[in-house]
């Protein structure tokens, strides 16, 4: 054996969990995401999904895919530099604009390389970035690509923002990152006091919108549009793999940044563009989300009911303000434990352990959609307060 297969040989914890019976990933979907789904012909209520606005079977989304396909075939074979730009791709980026209230945007294949592929081309090596220490993967993947030095601030801490916002030099960008809705936890970045300290510090901010759109804001615009500061947060990102019932994402800015970015962004200029489906479908999503604002209302009417009915059973679920409620287990082998017995009673949930929280907030993660109904609500509850009792995590 080579000394890397020696190595990663070592690695053996998903075994173990699947000797326990209790392995949570890659479990196979049979069919389209919805609020029931059925796996090994076995039904479950799904809320472990960002389909937040319920779309992703929608059928004017899926013909609008279908639609893409017949027209302009199965994929681009070029990326969006060269032979890969539609006309779909370059509407799209107008309307996300306009959308979210900036003078443009880019669309690349995936949200996480919006992230990744920015980030690093936004910083010299005399230039700062400032990052919330609960911000997504994409973002410390991002940092970490990037020439300009790091500095951490504790989740939500503004005082600690000020702090390390002191120790930049005058006159060099200070690039502060976060996350719109941090996708673990469900709470949202204090972008007010996040502005006061970008004009105390001639700083300047973006915006991971992810959760944010199509939950937040008129029409979903955003928590950006939430607290009405779209003018102040100088780069928006965003996803349609969530509320867009697609996949990949955009940048939207001044077009001095996004002609930047334009041509030096990698991932954009050397990854392939996104396919006539994904970007038809997120397109279609996108206008949906705007003719029907009764689909937000519906899933803030549910999420309000479900917020309401975990506190009423004694659930401990932070401080979330979102359709995302972390239930909290604080123990990674109970976490496990809730994910396995949860899907046997018929209820999908996400486990969340270390590298994606710390050690001790350990949890497992309840995303509502807008087509849920207030009973699966209430089935998943029951289903969930039994578990977490039999668990002893539950008084």
């Amino acid at each position: 054996m080579s000394i890397l297969k020696d190595r990663l040989a070592q690695y053996t914890r998903p075994q173990e969990y699947m000797a326990k019976g209790m392995y949570p990933y890659f479990r196979e979907i049979e069919g389209k995401q919805g609020t029931e789904v059925e796996m090994g012909g076995h039904k479950v209520l799904m809320f472990g999904s960002n389909a937040y606005t319920g779309l992703t079977g929608d059928e004017r989304v899926i013909e609008a895919g279908v639609e893409a396909m017949r027209r302009y075939g199965s994929g681009c074979a070029g990326s969006r530099f060269l032979n890969g730009t539609l006309d779909i791709h370059v509407q799209l980026e107008h309307e996300l604009a306009e959308f979210v209230g900036k003078e443009d945007a880019l669309c690349f294949a995936t949200g996480f390389t919006v992230n990744s592929g920015v980030i690093p081309q936004l910083l010299t090596r005399e230039d700062y970035i400032l990052c919330d220490d609960r911000d997504h993967a994409s973002i410390v993947d991002g940092r970490r690509l990037c020439f300009g030095k790091f500095l951490k601030f504790k989740h939500n801490d503004m005082d600690d923002l000020e702090n390390q916002l002191k120790k930049c030099k005058p006159g060099t960008v200070k690039l502060i990152v976060v996350d719109g809705v941090f996708s673990m936890e469900g709470d949202l970045c204090n972008l007010p006091r996040i502005v006061e300290l970008k004009k105390k510090y001639d700083a300047t901010i973006m915006v991971d919108e992810a959760h944010g759109i199509g939950v937040f804001g008129r029409q979903g615009r955003g928590v950006c549009d939430h607290f009405g500061l779209t003018d102040e947060v100088d780069l928006i990102m965003g996803t349609f793999s969530k509320s867009l019932a697609s996949i990949g994402g955009f940048i939207a800015a001044d077009k001095a940044i996004t002609n930047w970015l334009r041509h030096t962004a990698r991932t954009y200029i050397f990854s392939a563009s996104a396919t006539p489906a994904a970007t038809a479908s997120a397109r279609e999503a996108l206008h949906i989300l705007q003719q029907e604002p009764e689909r937000i209302e519906r899933l803030w009417d549910v999420t309000h009911y479900a917020l309401k009915r975990f506190r009423e059973e004694g659930f401990e679920i932070g401080d979330t303000e979102s359709p995302i409620i972390p239930l909290y287990v604080r123990d990674v082998d109970k976490t496990f434990a809730v994910t396995a017995r949860a899907f046997d009673e018929g209820v999908f949930i996400n486990p969340v352990i270390p590298p994606a929280c710390a050690p001790q907030d350990t949890l497992v993660r309840y995303a509502l959609m807008a087509t849920h109904t207030k009973e699966q609500v209430d089935i998943s509850v029951e289903k969930l307060k039994k578990v977490f009792r039999e668990l002893d995590i539950l008084k």
